[in-house]
């Protein structure tokens, strides 16, 4: 297992929108010391389609010299292509990262035998533990249940990172042999309850010490204070939803002073509206004083 409490770890960007390297490196020690076994890096949250490949590569680089002693670090080497995400893939691995996570291929839409393929060519291109990433409202389609049975007998798939609701589907992922993680924070709870691992979250970037001990009270049995730390949480899910990811969680780490500056187009900056939100769920956590 590479953890149970995994941060999808912020690209910072200075104001000529260069990566802001020595302000990544702290924030990934802080992840570590607030309750992250792990970070992921150049995932979605840290805005990998506005990256090169040679930007990804320094992340993942930077990662590993900031925590890959103390912590795991997941690269996210998936795109719409095979080719690349193996490309991808080698490099991060030659760099040391402790897995990968691979997103299912999107815009062009494989049936679910292309993404079985897929996920074999990577496999085939590294030993190292993959993490598959499905998401359908980002990709478009689903990893059906049937796939995630044939994903599980490619020895190099060892969990998955599920960003749907649908409880059976991730009860069938537990049952496939395959560890279980959250990919939308609100579902780490009822994941736990089904024999899931922990999550891959966003909201761990300012309440990482409440859902490691959320995630150790549901591992020992102790559901009710698990599921009181759900409730507490609860405006952490609400910042989440002010505004598109990664655009929330940025705002609310430039409030707590992290200063992890904005993002390349497409990507904007918050509303005034959105960033009144932000700051009211900060506010109800607790992380700030109102005004």
């Amino acid at each position: 297992m590479l953890g149970s409490v995994l941060t999808a770890i912020v690209t910072p960007f200075r104001e000529d929108e260069s990566i802001d390297f020595d302000c990544f490196q702290r924030l990934a020690r802080h992840l570590v010391e607030h309750g992250s076994d792990g970070v992921v890096v150049a995932g979605t949250t840290g805005e990998s389609p506005n990256l090169t490949d040679e930007e990804r590569l320094d992340l993942i680089r930077a990662a590993i010299e900031a925590v890959g002693d103390d912590a795991t670090v997941v690269a996210g080497t998936g795109t719409y292509s095979t080719a690349h995400s193996i490309h991808l893939s080698e490099r991060a691995v030659e760099l040391g990262a402790d897995a990968l996570l691979v997103v299912t291929p999107y815009y062009n839409k494989p049936p679910q035998r292309g993404i079985v393929a897929h996920f074999e060519a990577i496999a085939r291109a590294s030993d190292k533990p993959i993490v598959v990433y499905n998401i359908p409202a980002r990709v478009v389609i689903n990893i059906e249940p049937e796939t995630i049975s044939r994903l599980a007998q490619i020895e190099a798939v060892r969990a998955v990172k599920q960003a749907n609701d649908d409880l059976a589907q991730a009860k069938h992922i537990v049952d496939s042999g395959l560890d279980l993680y959250a990919g939308d924070d609100n579902l780490i709870q009822p994941f736990l309850e089904l024999g899931g691992v922990g999550g891959v979250c966003v909201h761990t970037h300012v309440v990482g010490p409440q859902v490691a001990e959320q995630v150790r009270a549901a591992r020992s049995g102790d559901l009710e204070r698990a599921r009181a730390i759900d409730r507490e949480l609860q405006p952490s899910y609400d910042l989440l939803k002010a505004a598109p990811n990664p655009i929330a969680i940025k705002a609310a780490l430039n409030l707590l002073g992290h200063a992890v500056g904005g993002h390349r187009l497409p990507l904007v900056p918050p509303t005034e509206g959105e960033l009144a939100e932000v700051r009211s769920c900060l506010e109800r956590l607790g992380l700030l004083v109102a005004a």
